[in-house]
Order: C-alpha cells, then sequence, then structure tokens
C-alpha cells in the first residue's frame, strides 16, 4: 500500500544536531506528544513557537540590557520586527 501522506525519516541525529537545547526540545515534545494520549491537540507548530520565542525574546533582551538594535541584531531580525514581537508577547508596551 503506498500512502503518500506517510513518510520515513531517517535517523536526523547527529553531532551537529545532539545540541543540549535540541535534547531538551526533543524531550519536551516527546513528553507532551506522550501525555496527548491519542487526542488531536491542534496547532502545535504555533504553540511550540510560542514557547520557544517568548524566553527567548525575554532572555536575548536581558542579554543586551534593554538594547532592541543590539538584541535584533542578534536574533536577525530587523528592529520592527522584534518590536512587533514584544509587544505581541506584552514584553513592551
Amino acid at each position: 500500500m503506498n500512502n503518500s501522506n506517510v513518510i520515513n525519516l531517517p535517523n536526523i541525529r547527529n553531532e551537529a544536531q545532539s545540541t543540549g537545547l535540541n535534547n531538551a526540545i526533543r524531550t519536551s515534545l516527546s513528553q507532551f506528544l506522550d501525555d496527548l494520549d491519542g487526542e488531536n491537540p491542534g496547532n502545535i507548530y504555533d504553540m511550540v513557537l510560542q514557547q520557544v520565542e517568548a524566553p527567548l525574546l525575554e532572555l536575548i533582551l536581558q542579554h543586551v540590557d534593554g538594547n532592541q538594535s543590539k538584541a535584533a541584531d542578534y536574533l536577525g531580525i530587523n528592529r520592527g520586527t522584534l518590536r512587533k514581537k514584544l509587544k505581541a508577547y506584552q514584553l513592551i508596551e
């Protein structure tokens, strides 16, 4: 039976991907999926991005002592995009 919606993923872990952050995310997501117990969670993609993005923005801002231009440079985004994200997560007014 050929099901074009099913793919077999190779073992994607290699030395470059086995960072502490990568492993922490894998562990957390695996636990989350196990805890679903068959339920459909819906929009996992946005949920994960929000869970990672908010603390990322907050920690980078702390690291650069609140300098938004420097934070934007660190993140590789423009300052306007950074401000929009900071407002969305209520990190600034």
